[in-house]
């Protein structure tokens, strides 16, 4: 069972380090668009903790037998990674206000929809598996 979370996880680690990846070796192109390559890197750093978060609390409706449990963890895992990532940006704007890097803004709440993307498919992948086999 503890390899089959692990498993069912790796695509999300995989993406945050690819996408770490491009932002290190990338940094003149994100320059050259307008992006601040370090706020990028914190922000994904702070929605891959915010998924693994959101992750653990989906993993742990799936595991219950019960209907109403099951829901309460898939609805707080969604709403607390919306709600912790609107947080995070409220506080970088209210940090920077005129300072604030709209490209990389932007990007962020790109890289959101896509980590959302991936651990809904990773649960659901996880989910579609037999528990016997």
């Amino acid at each position: 069972m503890q390899t089959n979370r692990r498993k069912s996880f790796f695509p999300i680690a995989l993406l945050f380090i690819v996408i770490n990846g491009f932002f290190l070796a990338g940094k003149g192109l994100l320059t050259r668009w307008g992006a601040d390559a370090d706020i990028l890197l914190a922000g994904n750093a702070v929605l891959f903790l915010i998924t693994m978060l959101s992750y653990y609390l989906a993993q742990k409706g799936l595991k219950s037998a019960n209907t109403h449990a099951f829901m309460r963890g898939v609805y707080s895992s969604i709403l607390l990674k919306l709600f912790l990532c609107a947080i995070a940006a409220v506080v970088y704007i209210a940090t920077y206000r005129k300072a604030v890097n709209k490209p990389a803004l932007f990007t962020l709440m790109g890289l959101y929809l896509v980590y959302t993307f991936v651990e809904v498919s990773s649960l659901t992948k996880q989910l579609r598996r037999p528990t016997n086999g």
